[in-house]
């Protein structure tokens, strides 16, 4: 029997009272995963006895857009089958709101769905919707004034990694696209000079990129031998009521290995990444850089962020608690950079 027709027979059988009546789901058909996804989602929420329908986005904006419908027909949840930047627009419509949203990884990264514990296996995902095994987690949620995001916002060389990888290379290689291209922008590193105000405090230093982050994972997939995932910190977390600022200093192949090293021991040795946390952070940066959000490069420097601490509900499993909150306020002040 496969594990497909093994997992819905068990289904069946269960029957339990799911506790969602009605849940609407937004998959992105482009996403970079090849499964036969509705056909999942029926054998999963059929049997479930829930009132479940779909929408199929087919240009940039209609997840947000899908999403405020589902709102206004009062379903009890939405679900999103895409990756990070699908997963960010639907999301930014449910922000201070009661209604959950449920993740059902189909992207490359899928970094938020690996932050929160949610199964890369898309049958098991919509058991914590489908048989009422998940639990409602309220996240904090990054907010640029125009724009939302739940893992972090990339300034300089990561958006211009991101701009450079096309779609084709990410669905035939995966994560590993976006370190290839990595390797290529540092062949030509071009540095800028930060001006940063962190809860007040006026910061300046320079550097190849900045990431301002709500959650720690670099990449969900490492390709490294008993390490499936890299952070840039053990300590930073999605319900701490802070935002992590960290600079990449330089592309000297020292530093940068040192850098590699945290991330796959986990620490924060020697502070090769300068590390600020604060409620709200603007980034000035000369020559002004580009900026990604969640995965999707939109705009430019300036920019200014500012969290909104557990404000955005998400249906994880039973099993996921809060990571260690980082402590308030704490400025790892860098000495002046020029």
């Amino acid at each position: 029997m496969s594990d497909q027709l093994t997992f819905v027979t068990q289904l069946a059988e269960d029957r339990a009272s799911p506790k969602f009546s009605r849940v609407h789901i937004i998959i992105n058909p482009a996403s970079g995963q090849d499964r036969p996804v509705l056909s999942i989602l029926n054998d999963v929420f059929h049997p479930s006895g829930i009132d479940w329908d779909v929408s199929v986005t087919k240009e940039a904006g209609d997840g947000r857009r899908y999403a405020l419908a589902a709102l206004e027909d009062g379903v009890d949840a939405i679900g999103v089958y895409g990756g990070d930047g699908t997963v960010n627009e639907v999301a930014s419509a449910l922000v201070g709101t009661q209604t959950p949203l449920a993740i059902f990884p189909g992207g490359t990264a899928n970094v938020m769905s690996v932050e929160l514990g949610i199964p890369s296996d898309l049958l098991e995902a919509c058991a914590l919707v489908s048989r009422g095994t998940g639990v409602v987690h309220a996240i904090d949620v990054g907010d640029t004034g125009d724009r939302i995001f739940l893992t972090r916002i990339g300034i300089g060389l990561e958006a211009a990694v991101i701009q450079q990888t096309e779609r084709e290379q990410k669905d035939r290689r995966g994560w590993l696209a976006y370190a290839l291209n990595g390797l290529r922008q540092l062949a030509d590193p071009k540095l800028s000079h930060y001006h940063l105000t962190v809860d007040g405090v006026a910061i300046e230093t320079a550097g190849l990129a900045i990431m301002v982050a709500n959650s720690g994972i670099l990449s969900p997939n490492s390709g490294m031998p008993g390490k499936s995932v890299l952070s840039f910190s053990p300590n930073i977390s999605v319900t701490d009521g802070l935002l992590d600022i960290l600079v990449l200093r330089s592309a000297d192949i020292g530093y940068l290995l040192s850098v590699a090293a945290n991330m796959v021991a986990g620490t924060e040795g020697g502070q090769p990444l300068l590390h600020w946390t604060g409620r709200e952070v603007s980034v000035v940066a000369d020559p002004p850089q580009s900026i990604q959000y969640d995965g999707e490069v939109i705009g430019y420097t300036p920019v200014t962020a500012t969290v909104r601490p557990q404000s955005l509900r998400v249906i994880v499993p039973a099993s996921v608690t809060g990571a260690t909150a980082a402590p308030v306020g704490e400025h790892l002040l860098p000495e002046p950079a020029f």
